[in-house]
């Protein structure tokens, strides 16, 4: 590994239109454990991906974070896989150990460390998460590894019925996705999403909601959505899409660094960067 003795990259992220929010908490997280690294956005293209890793191991750089849409195109050209990785289908994440590219996949690990500040241990939770793409493939894995019991329920059946079959779970009919017998309900499909006209509509407009409910949303733009307004109006209790987003770039920084993340300085660069 590379040592930060001068202001080499030494983790960074590959996406199409890289943000800035990612590497605001990495690098409040380095300075918080006395670690002179830095955290630099990559814009990559598809067709220079197998060029940037090729670099990775010719630089030394430590990590890379990934976004859509090279989250399953850089598994074939990786080294080897994490199972949990291999089981969601999709890497976030790559560490770089002396030249060999590991993949892994924090935002299973986001998913549930976010459920579990305020749910506390998920063993038998009652769980029902909305979606069946990628986004929800890391959902539904990360708490089944929790011990959590997960029904998919997505607009597109046969879509939520491979998704639980891949992961051990089962599905629920889309019309009754707003199960009063769930402890959990995750929405991780886009709805909600600000696409530059203002917030979308809640996927749950409509439904009565019970009040023993816990409801997060994985959308953090806007970081209140319609789907957490609706629910805390019904007496739910409630987590922001931050939250995920802060909890799998810690478990990234922990892959980095092998140390534990340093969680409130990280969330302070979240929030001051929002």
């Amino acid at each position: 590994m590379v040592r930060a003795a001068s202001p080499i990259v030494l983790a960074g992220s590959l996406s199409l239109h890289p943000v800035r929010l990612g590497a605001q908490m990495h690098e409040a997280g380095y300075r918080a454990l006395g670690i002179d690294w830095r955290y630099v956005p990559f814009a990559v293209r598809s067709e220079d991906l197998a060029g940037a890793l090729a670099g990775m191991r010719a630089l030394g750089i430590r990590g890379f974070g990934v976004s859509m849409p090279f989250k399953l195109e850089v598994v074939p050209l990786l080294d080897a896989l994490d199972d949990l990785a291999a089981r969601i289908g999709a890497v976030n994440t790559i560490v770089n150990d002396d030249g060999k590219l590991t993949g892994f996949n924090t935002d299973a690990e986001g998913a549930a460390r976010a459920l579990e500040e305020i749910a506390g241990d998920l063993r038998g939770a009652r769980c029902v998460v909305l979606g069946a793409g990628g986004a929800s493939r890391a959902v539904v894995h990360g708490l089944i590894a929790r011990g959590a019991s997960v029904a998919v329920a997505s607009r597109r059946p046969e879509d939520a019925r491979a998704l639980a079959a891949s992961a051990g779970a089962s599905t629920v009919a889309w019309e009754h996705r707003a199960d009063e017998r769930a402890d959990i309900l995750v929405n991780a499909t886009s709805a909600g999403m600000d696409t530059g006209s203002g917030p979308g509509p809640s996927p749950l407009a409509g439904l009565p909601l019970p009040r023993s409910l816990l409801v997060m949303d994985i959308v953090y733009k806007p970081v209140e959505t319609s789907l957490l307004a609706d629910a805390r109006a019904a007496g739910c209790r409630t987590i922001r899409g931050d939250r995920m987003l802060l909890h799998q770039a810690a478990r990234q920084l922990e892959l980095y660094t092998g140390r534990d993340a340093p969680l409130a300085a990280m969330d302070a660069a979240l929030q001051t960067g929002r």
